[in-house]
């Protein structure tokens, strides 16, 4: 039995008061949250955030579901283990939300918040000055038709290097390979050769692509006060592959500096004979040149948004063409024929030459179907368009609701892609859905304009893998590039032993990811893309 002076020990009281803070901190200083049913929570009982959260954490699907299916015409709470407590929107409010300005609701403050990026990359100006954001949607789409012979180039020496050139059946590993690829494919068009075949840098970047979303979701659950101190210890693993990758870019984007330098004193030395880059750095060095801060133009700076760039395509990408092989080879050998003869008969037409292009991709609609439908079917983000709400006097949704500055808003995504009125059949791959859709369209007379909106890049609000408006992702015609050409490689060069069953996603908090370990059987085919 405790004696009487063991219920006033530090060590006793200590918890208990931090404990009181704590629930204090979260009353007094947390977001108001509006009137508005909890999902996961169960009537009466103490604490409903708090236990609906772990609630929903440990069965996200059935959580969505629910925010989706009882609340279908109005708002609810949906709190998530490792993030904030969201507001959940309706889905016939969710082009209302896209349509608010900056100064209403804010994607970036959001992305801050549920990535701590304060703490879990080594400069948060990064974060809060995304010059990055303008280059995605600005120079690397306009340049993407003209990055695909280097990118098919980068797609055939990585994928001879992982998956091999053995004409007999073998496993292999899909997103372990996969990420490889992926990494050394876009970082050919972030940083060129030879650095994108640089092993240790690259396993400094998918490192640290890891070490951010996993960091981020560690520090959601410290209260915010001590999140600092936290940081110090939980971010060590970032700060350690930050150091590796910095080291070895630091000599060539010093480099480039020199040549800019000298190019712009000089500009017909020969001396500098070499073509100049075409890729992320460069892109970024001249807009960095053009700007009157020299904050954008230091070493480190530039070697810093290589690597956020980094984060937002690594994983993201690598997801997406795992899910899309893991779909195919658990799926029909005839698809698998009918997407050969797709791209073998464009590729021969007169046109084209055998060449690919970002116009030879355009006439394959089969081949984008594959990839729109498997994200359909296994997209990362369960909830769509997530935003902070910075108005001072917070906003008001079209059905009443009336939410706080701070707060977190979302919408449906999960739910919405598996809803059988929208998508007949939700739960089955049939990857040519939207080049039948297409087709169909042209046949009743249709645009190029409607056809164009069910392609891969193209978001809509029953659509989200994207995100969708002005803040959708900046990086999805490149990406739906790559990764329209990486599947092409894989279907052309290889053949896959097709699998009883595909291996089931994995729930990881409010994400969906592809069975890391899952492998499938190749080989390499006698014929040449």
């Amino acid at each position: 039995m405790l004696d009487k002076d063991a219920w006033i020990s530090p060590a006793l009281l200590a918890p208990v008061f931090l404990l009181i803070a704590y629930f204090l901190y979260q009353f007094y200083s947390a977001p108001r949250l509006p009137n508005l049913p909890i999902v996961g929570a169960k009537p009466g009982e103490w604490f409903p955030l708090q236990r609906a959260k772990w609630r929903n954490t440990m069965n996200m699907r059935v959580a969505t579901e629910i925010a989706y299916n009882h609340y279908r015409n109005r708002a609810c709470i949906f709190p998530i283990a490792g993030a904030q407590n969201f507001v959940h929107l309706p889905r016939d409010e969710l082009q209302w939300l896209v349509d608010r300005p900056g100064t209403e609701v804010d994607i970036l403050e959001q992305i801050i918040d549920f990535l701590q990026l304060d703490y879990t990359v080594t400069d948060p100006n990064l974060a809060h000055f995304p010059a990055h954001i303008s280059i995605a949607s600005g120079a690397l789409t306009r340049e993407t038709g003209n990055l695909v012979p280097v990118l098919l180039d980068e797609i055939e020496f990585s994928m001879r290097s992982h998956w091999g050139t053995e004409e007999e059946y073998k496993p292999v590993c899909v997103y372990d390979s996969m990420r490889r690829i992926v990494s050394q494919t876009t970082n050919r068009a972030f940083i060129g050769l030879p650095l994108c075949r640089n092993t240790a840098l690259l396993d400094a970047a998918v490192a640290f692509a890891l070490d951010v979303p996993i960091s981020s979701s560690l520090l959601h659950l410290f209260w915010k006060p001590i999140r600092p101190l936290a940081a110090l210890l939980i971010t060590l693993p970032n700060r350690i592959h930050s150091y590796r990758f910095f080291k070895i870019i630091r000599p060539e984007v010093q480099r480039r500096l020199k040549e800019y330098d000298a190019r712009r004193a000089d500009p017909e030395s020969k001396a500098l004979a070499v073509e100049k880059p075409n890729d992320f750095l460069q892109w970024s060095i001249d807009q960095a040149k053009s700007l009157d801060d020299p904050y954008y133009g230091k070493v480190e700076t530039l070697a810093g948004r290589v690597l956020l760039v980094n984060i937002t395509s690594i994983h993201t990408s690598s997801f997406a063409i795992t899910h899309a092989i893991l779909d195919l080879a658990s799926s029909k050998q005839e698809y698998i024929e009918e997407l050969r003869d797709e791209i073998a008969s464009v590729l021969a037409l007169p046109e084209h030459g055998g060449q690919w292009s970002k116009r030879a991709l355009a006439a394959m609609p089969k081949l984008d179907s594959v990839l729109r439908e498997s994200q359909r079917l296994n997209s990362f983000v369960t909830t769509a368009t997530n935003r902070m709400v910075v108005a001072p006097k917070g906003i008001t949704t079209p059905s009443g609701t009336h939410i706080l500055k701070g707060s977190m808003v979302c919408t449906p995504s999960f739910p919405v892609f598996h809803d059988p009125e929208l998508y007949p059949e939700p739960y089955t791959f049939k990857p040519f859905r939207f080049a039948e859709q297409r087709a169909a369209s042209a046949e009743s007379g249709g645009s190029y304009v409607q056809r164009s909106r069910l392609a891969f890049s193209t978001t809509s609000p029953e659509y989200t893998a994207f995100g969708h408006g002005r803040h959708a992702c900046p990086g999805r015609f490149f990406a739906s590039t790559m990764l329209r050409l990486t599947l092409a490689y894989a279907v052309m060069n290889y053949d896959f032993e097709i699998q009883a069953e595909r291996p089931e996603n994995i729930w990881f908090a409010a994400n969906r990811i592809p069975p890391l370990s899952a492998s499938i059987r190749v080989k390499r085919r006698t014929g040449k893309l």
